[in-house]
């Protein structure tokens, strides 16, 4: 099969596309054929700097594509079945081999890009929401980065849920201007504007009772000043890059929380929680009462450009490659 490979960590430079032999299908697993891959913030980051499980190592923790072959004591997968996969590494391939339980059906008219878009990103934003961040009807929400992946969900279930307002940043006004229609109430463009200041500005001085932030560092900081009193935030990533630690004691003054949220392990951990959540949000996706924003798509032998192309923070929504 055809991968996007490296042999070393560093920019997207390091991708070869490469022959590389096909994977086996495992007892309790199956064997996919991968039509649609969303690249992850995490997938930019493991090829940064991230351990190499192989070599080469195919990156990757998301993709959607068609059952192939069922291994040995898998009952409820048959060949041909539509699916979106999770995996620790792997998804920047034509052909992936995963756990079953690490699986979700597809409905037949769902596309392989939007499905592939799904479990991680809506995932997230739900256990930031609701599960850590205890998200009431009627609180204000911030969003940090409302553009990505799991800001655009954020966005979108908080609205559902009954958010009083729902507020998020970007770094353009045009970026902002197309959140509204994703639920958004209130825009902050965070390259001119005081965050914290603007946050009180909208919300007559009470803050963000609850906060999502993928990307930390600087921006975790902002967050806490934009907190209201006793407000919470879900810190979900380390999307800015940042090696320097955030100054995080501002939130006692507020007697605030931060909780840290990774889905990876609740997958683990929760698994009889987890998997329902997320076949609840294919479902609702599916029926149109959420939507996944496609910026662009990328053939996957260039899967370097793609990477380029997020790192430069460019996107609306996700970047896909296609086999």
């Amino acid at each position: 099969m055809k991968a996007a490979v490296y042999y070393e960590t560093g920019g997207p430079e390091v991708f070869r596309y490469e022959d590389v032999p096909d994977p086996t299908v495992r007892r309790g697993g199956i064997l996919v054929e991968i039509k649609a891959v969303a690249i992850q913030g995490g997938d930019t980051l493991h090829r940064q700097g991230g351990l190499l499980a192989t070599t080469p190592h195919i990156v990757g923790y998301q993709a959607a594509g068609i059952v192939r072959e069922v291994g040995e004591g898998v009952a409820d997968r048959r060949v041909g079945q539509h699916v979106v996969c999770t995996m620790g590494f792997g998804s920047h391939a034509e052909l992936a081999s995963v756990p079953v339980r690490t699986s979700y059906v597809l409905p037949d008219s769902l596309p392989f890009d939007v499905g592939a878009s799904i479990p991680i990103e809506f995932g997230t934003a739900d256990d930031c929401l609701f599960e850590f961040g205890h998200l009431k009807a009627g609180e204000i929400v911030l969003v940090q980065a409302g553009a990505s992946g799991v800001g655009l969900a954020a966005i979108q279930l908080a609205k559902a849920a009954g958010a009083k307002l729902v507020i998020a940043t970007a770094s353009s006004d045009e970026r902002l201007a197309r959140l509204k229609e994703y639920g958004m109430d209130h825009g902050i463009n965070y390259a001119r504007e005081d965050l914290a200041a603007r946050t009180y500005a909208l919300t007559d001085g009470h803050g963000a009772d609850l906060v999502v932030d993928s990307v930390g560092g600087k921006t975790l900081e902002a967050s806490i000043a934009a907190l209201a009193y006793r407000g919470r935030i879900s810190w979900v990533g380390q999307a800015g890059r940042e090696t320097e630690a955030p100054q995080i004691w501002p939130i006692m003054q507020k007697n605030g929380s931060i909780t840290g949220v990774f889905l990876g392990a609740e997958f683990g951990v929760q698994p009889g929680r987890t998997y329902p959540m997320i076949e609840k949000l294919i479902a609702r996706v599916a029926l149109g009462e959420l939507r996944v924003a496609i910026d662009r798509t990328f053939p996957l032998s260039e899967a370097a450009d793609a990477h380029r192309y997020i790192e430069a923070r460019k996107a609306f929504g996700r970047v896909i490659l296609a086999p």
